[in-house]
């Protein structure tokens, strides 16, 4: 590895269960921030979205991988941005959108954040790699 850092940006597109992607993202997330690198943005896109729902209960014994997004987050000042149109068609939203849907509940807390595409255009512009999961 050379002694510049790279400046990366992340696209999840997997869900938080059902799939390995979201999971491997992470661990790579991980080994990035491990290896020196700097991580710019975590973007959750498509069904990636589900990974920034905090009611997700896994079973007492498997991986929490909101609660790690979440911890890489504070520990590493990543943004975590979800897709706003994504998210709402799939039920995740926050309390925002959901007064302005008239609706009583909402599951999207900080440090997940809607945001559009063009967050996503502006993390590929900024970064040195842009990887998808």
């Amino acid at each position: 590895m050379s002694s510049k850092a790279l400046r990366f940006a992340l696209v999840i597109t997997g869900p938080v269960y059902g799939t390995q992607s979201a999971a491997d993202a992470y661990r790579f997330a991980c080994a990035l921030v491990e290896q020196g690198h700097i991580l710019n943005q975590v973007f959750f896109y498509q069904a990636g979205v589900h990974n920034a729902n905090p009611l997700v209960q896994p079973a007492s014994d498997e991986f929490n991988l909101h609660q790690a997004w979440v911890a890489l987050a504070k520990e590493q000042n990543v943004a975590l941005d979800v897709c706003v149109a994504a998210a709402l068609r799939r039920g995740v939203c926050d309390e925002s959108s959901a007064q302005q849907a008239g609706l009583v509940h909402w599951n999207l807390t900080a440090p997940f954040r809607l945001s559009g595409l063009g967050s996503l255009a502006k993390a590929a512009i900024t970064a040195d790699r842009v990887v998808q999961f």
